[in-house]
């Protein structure tokens, strides 16, 4: 496949979008894309200058053959990390998720989704 500007601008890239509280509007970036940044009055106004943003930033790159980075796939993810605590911690959630009657992992699990 030839990873071209359509090849890139069909992606789908991580949008986040920022309210600006002084000056009003809309900041959106793509995280993925180091510098890759617009604003617009609205949502949608902003939403559309960052596909133009994105077809400057993939253009700019493929001319002077500068990688691109691609969007993370849930593939790239194995769902497991290894995680080192004081033991005092792993007493603490070893004896919160035996009272609660499920594993210390599912508990962890529970603990973090909470927090997100």
């Amino acid at each position: 496949m030839i990873k071209d500007l359509n090849y890139y601008m069909g992606l789908p890239y991580r949008i986040e979008i920022v309210k600006e509280q002084e000056e009003g509007g809309y900041v959106l970036h793509c995280p993925e894309l180091p510098g890759c940044i617009t604003c617009g009055e609205t949502v949608q106004e902003g939403l559309e200058m960052l596909e133009d943003a994105k077809k400057c930033w993939f253009a700019a790159c493929l001319e002077d053959s500068v990688p691109i980075p691609e969007p993370a796939q849930l593939e790239d993810y194995s769902g497991q990390f290894k995680l080192r605590l004081p033991k005092s911690l792993h007493k603490q959630l070893a004896q919160r998720s035996s009272e609660e009657g499920v594993s210390m992992n599912q508990y962890c699990v529970y603990l973090l989704s909470k927090g997100l």
